[in-house]
């Protein structure tokens, strides 16, 4: 059973909250109010974005209980599954930056033939290190399998899912440019012992969709 995550993880949540806590174009005399009445805006969650901010850049792990626990905040919210799909979206994006400049784009530019197996190579790394979880392809499918949720039952229902819901989604869109359909296909809190999600992975190959298009306008 593992029993740390990565940094980032717990990070994700908590710029998900203060990002939604922080309000618009206010003037800073009813910022400074906020604070108090806001969890996402109080000087808890700064420092404690500033300490796994430190840590993420190490790329040091933390403890998946004390996540947990967060997430456990962050579900008694009545704006839970929002910010869970923010933090999802933020973990996604900070993961894919880790691939080089130079891989991203040519993952954008080859054709789907060449850039899809090796997105799924770099999708199989970021789940297994960011989420705990493992990815894999089957028929016109991606497959995410997380055994430990940090989110499970933090929340009425599956709402906590949707955290790594939107992580796939956003981190296949940023791999491939286009992502079909991602359902949630099994549920640990319904007895299926794992989480399971599986995203639709067919696609127009991008080099003939351009040529079509040009056809079509021709």
């Amino acid at each position: 059973m593992l029993s740390t995550v990565d940094a980032l993880l717990p990070l994700s949540l908590l710029e998900a909250v203060r990002d939604v806590d922080t309000p618009g174009d206010l003037d800073a005399e009813f910022v400074d109010e906020l604070r108090n009445k806001r969890f996402g805006l109080s000087d808890t969650v700064y420092s404690q974005i500033r300490r796994y901010s430190e840590a993420a850049k190490r790329r040091q792990r933390t403890s998946q209980e004390e996540t947990m626990a967060l997430a456990k905040l962050i579900g008694r919210r009545p704006d839970a599954e929002a910010v869970f799909r923010a933090a999802g979206r933020y973990l996604a994006r900070e993961s894919y930056m880790t691939i080089s400049p130079i891989t991203r784009r040519l993952l954008r530019l080859l054709p789907s033939l060449v850039a899809r197996p090796w997105a799924l190579r770099r999708a199989r790394r970021l789940a297994s290190r960011y989420l705990n979880g493992t990815a894999r392809r089957v028929g016109g499918y991606v497959i995410l399998e997380v055994p430990r949720s940090v989110t499970l039952g933090t929340a009425p229902g599956s709402i906590g899912c949707a955290y790594y819901e939107a992580a796939l989604r956003e981190l296949l869109r940023l791999l491939i440019g286009s992502i079909g359909s991602v359902d949630h296909v099994r549920c640990d809190s319904r007895g299926e012992g794992m989480c399971e999600w599986r995203a639709d992975w067919r696609s127009v190959d991008r080099s003939a969709a351009r040529g079509m298009q040009l056809t079509a306008n021709g």
